[in-house]
């Protein structure tokens, strides 16, 4: 049974995802230290000795590891310095990425590699390895950051056997710092015009819009989707993962059954696979990232005959949604 929006579980992370204690990841081999784990150490900007990086931001790097054995210490330092926003925790970051492990000498998989996709995650939020998950905290949007991960803020004593991580390894990686959204963000501009036949939305700032249903007016039968605000980014595929701010209400009185800012803000969501109801599949796949959507949904695409998480049976939903990233 597919879940309301608000509920339903959390994309598993890319290859570094965490099985975390809570049961909004689906699957993903463990990366995330566990509670008997050595505390993180406090990153320190350089160590010696000290990998060499090259190529540039957008283009996977070329890791040179120096003789010797590295220094324990948790490094995190600028390869190149951004001019963008500057991550807080809690934002939702898209990063591409190269590794390589230092024990061993090896390549990892880069999210450059054919048929690989950006990492999309929380930052600060320890779903991911500490070098993932602390390191892009206060830098900037388009820096190319150098990260050695001691096992203490990679993958433990027990390593990973999905990346070919030894027991105990160091592992180096560059992060190249793509996009951040935070968790109260919207799409800016002013919605389009609506006719008088359609659900009515009022723009509340960084809050859930107010959806107001038109009186007298019978729900109809099909899927109807109005862009009030159309966007020039990418264009949602199926299967990407896309970062949404959403609220729905029913058609039938008005009443909001659910909305991303009652769960902290953006969401993350993976559009076109099934794991939502159909009509978010059929409305937003094909939609410009930076739009905003209105859905009107019938029963047939949404739960249909089966009451759902305060939604009555053959329930006619309608949906503000506004697609903030894609990946």
């Amino acid at each position: 049974m597919r879940r309301t929006a608000g509920l339903l579980v959390l994309l598993p992370m890319l290859v570094l995802a965490a099985c975390s204690s809570g049961s909004h990841v689906k699957s993903g081999p463990s990366a995330a230290p566990s509670s008997s784990a050595p505390a993180v150490p406090t990153p320190v900007a350089s160590a010696s000795p000290m990998p060499t990086v090259g190529g540039s931001f957008g283009s996977k790097a070329t890791i040179t590891i120096p003789p010797g054995q590295p220094s324990g210490q948790y490094v995190v330092t600028a390869v190149s310095e951004g001019d963008g926003a500057t991550v807080n925790k809690g934002d939702w970051v898209t990063v591409n990425y190269t590794a390589k492990d230092w024990t061993s000498g090896k390549d990892l998989s880069s999210s450059y590699d054919a048929g690989a996709k950006p990492q999309l995650y929380q930052a600060g939020s320890g779903q991911l390895v500490p070098a993932f998950d602390q390191s892009v905290l206060g830098r900037k949007v388009g820096s190319r950051l150098l990260v050695v991960a001691p096992p203490s803020a990679g993958f433990g004593s027990t390593g990973s056997q999905q990346l070919g991580v030894g027991k105990d390894d160091t592992v180096v990686f560059v992060l190249d710092l793509v996009q951040a959204v935070p968790q109260d963000s919207v799409v800016p501009g002013t919605d389009a015009a609506l006719q008088a036949n359609q659900p009515q939305v009022k723009e509340n700032g960084k809050a859930a819009p107010t959806i107001t249903i038109p009186a007298n007016t019978p729900a109809p039968t099909d899927l109807q989707t109005n862009v009030l605000i159309k966007g020039d980014g990418k264009t949602v595929q199926s299967g990407q993962s896309v970062v949404l701010q959403y609220t729905g209400v029913l058609w039938s009185n008005g009443q909001q059954f659910d909305s991303s800012w009652n769960h902290g803000g953006a969401q993350v969501l993976q559009i076109g696979t099934g794991s939502v109801i159909a009509g978010w599949d059929k409305g937003l796949v094909g939609q410009p990232v930076g739009s905003r959507v209105q859905l009107v949904i019938p029963p047939a695409l949404g739960y249909g005959a089966t009451a759902q998480n305060g939604i009555p049976a053959n329930s006619t939903l309608v949906f503000v949604i506004d697609i903030l990233e894609a990946v």
